[in-house]
């Protein structure tokens, strides 16, 4: 016989009817990221309900962990304590599955060896999980849903917090971590914690993490280096805004590095140029340094965006070019109208004359001194990235590259990325003879695009 469609209408009907009775206690989830409320389904999941309220009130969630988070799926706990011991297991419960998986329901975690073998753990469905859900397994029991909109809140705060992977095995694999440090090993403090479960009124959630915002024109290259407000593969790049890493402010580690490869997230801060990954060297709150990604367009523009803790900046455009070029001269290396580039001598002391607190010490012609630089665009062998890896091996340009000083052309003796280092660029260049004591001009060329920097470099004849 075929179910009538106000049979169906009836059920669903009384299963509204069935939420919404008083008699259904409300218990709350203490976490360290907030409080949430969920109201238990007593009347129509009771064996399930007396099952959690049996562990609850023995305190057997208390400074328990959640365990398993699966992005826009489910965030698990129930089933280990903060030393990831596991908790004492009561008999499994009968199976009551009767209420749809939708979002903001908590149901019981079972084995898949059998419909009744729920015990300790459950879980919160992230989304409408019910056609899955529903059907595996003899359907996945709900007990309980979230009570309020401050609750959902607190409930995808803990979703949005980063899983990193290959840090701990199972079951712990799929652990989210706050504020973890690749490199070290995970403790308490990262972990995403039930203090307590209890009846009781929820106390009001911790504000939500502010959006991060990119300043308008708050992009350019790295400053040292010129500053421009264009790039291009592999180019350092600063971002300036507001909410951009909290109270954080820290470099890369080696730590931080994995097999040679620079990092793409620092304590919940990640950034995208073109939607892509970008290698982030520094972190702070209102500025953000990175590298582009090799795999920019040759030239337009393309968006940049920060992400904090899961709240994403709107977009900003940064302006691409097939190169942008720029030595390294700090603003300390600038003595009264002439910005002088860093040059280092062969004994790695600077060359400098006139510069604050640095000794004078200028290039003798003839002599091979050692410049660096950003932004001077693809190397051979292409199989070695400009971005994001610490180079290995001797490179070359690929674009051709022109050295004046003083007005003649310098000989160029490497002009590569620099071994050891990741996306910086090394070029050993010979003083032309013939050269006068005194501040000459250095121009230089990659491709067709000269570096936009006025630079001297003071020289001595011998």
């Amino acid at each position: 016989m075929k179910t009538s469609y106000l049979a169906v209408g009836i059920a669903s009907i009384l299963q509204f009817a069935s939420f919404a009775q008083t008699t259904n206690p409300v218990v709350i989830f203490r976490t360290n990221l907030g409080d949430i409320d969920v109201q238990l389904l007593q009347t129509l999941a009771p064996k399930s309900v007396q099952n959690f309220l049996n562990y609850m009130n023995r305190g057997a969630y208390n400074n328990s962990v959640f365990h398993r988070s699966v992005s826009g799926f489910i965030i698990q706990g129930g089933g280990f304590t903060t030393g990831l011991s596991g908790i004492k297991e009561d008999s499994p419960v009968v199976n009551e599955y009767g209420v749809s998986n939708t979002r903001g329901t908590v149901a019981m975690a079972k084995l898949g060896s059998g419909p009744n073998t729920a015990t300790n753990q459950w879980f919160f469905n992230l989304a409408d999980n019910s056609g899955n859900l529903n059907n595996q397994n003899g359907g996945f029991t709900v007990f309980g849903r979230v009570n309020s909109a401050a609750g959902l809140a607190v409930m995808d705060k803990i979703a949005a917090v980063p899983v990193p992977s290959g840090v701990l095995p199972s079951p712990f694999d799929a652990m989210p971590l706050q504020n973890f440090r690749s490199g070290t090993s995970p403790t308490v403090a990262n972990y995403i914690i039930v203090n307590s479960i209890n009846t009781g009124e929820a106390t009001a959630p911790p504000p939500p993490t502010p959006v991060p915002s990119i300043t308008s024109g708050g992009i350019t290259t790295a400053s040292a280096y010129g500053g421009a407000a264009y790039a291009t593969g592999g180019s350092y790049i600063e971002i300036y805004g507001t909410n951009l890493a909290g109270d954080t402010a820290r470099s890369w580690t080696d730590a931080d590095f994995r097999n040679g490869r620079a990092p793409t997230s620092l304590d919940n801060v990640s950034v995208t140029v073109n939607r892509q990954p970008a290698y982030i060297s520094y972190i702070s709150n209102n500025q953000i340094n990175v590298q582009v990604p090799g795999g920019v367009p040759i030239i337009g523009t393309v968006p940049v965006a920060v992400t904090y803790l899961g709240q994403t900046s709107p977009a900003v455009q940064l302006a691409i070019r097939p190169t942008a070029p720029g030595l390294l001269a700090p603003p300390s290396f600038k003595a009264g109208a002439k910005q002088f580039v860093a040059a280092l001598h062969a004994s790695g002391a600077f060359v400098a004359n006139g510069i604050a607190d640095v000794p004078n010490a200028p290039a003798a012609t003839g002599e091979t001194i050692i410049f660096y630089g950003v932004g001077f665009g693809g190397v051979n062998p292409s199989s070695i990235p400009v971005g994001g890896q610490i180079v290995t091996a001797a490179t070359s340009l690929s674009n051709p590259l022109t050295f004046k000083i003083g007005g003649q052309d310098a000989t160029i003796l490497y002009q590569g990325l620099a071994q050891g280092l990741v996306g910086l660029y090394q070029f050993n260049v010979t003083v032309p003879a013939g050269l006068s004591t005194g501040d000459h001009p250095l121009d230089v060329i990659a491709g067709t695009e000269s570096i936009p920097q006025i630079l001297f470099l003071p020289v001595k004849t011998p």
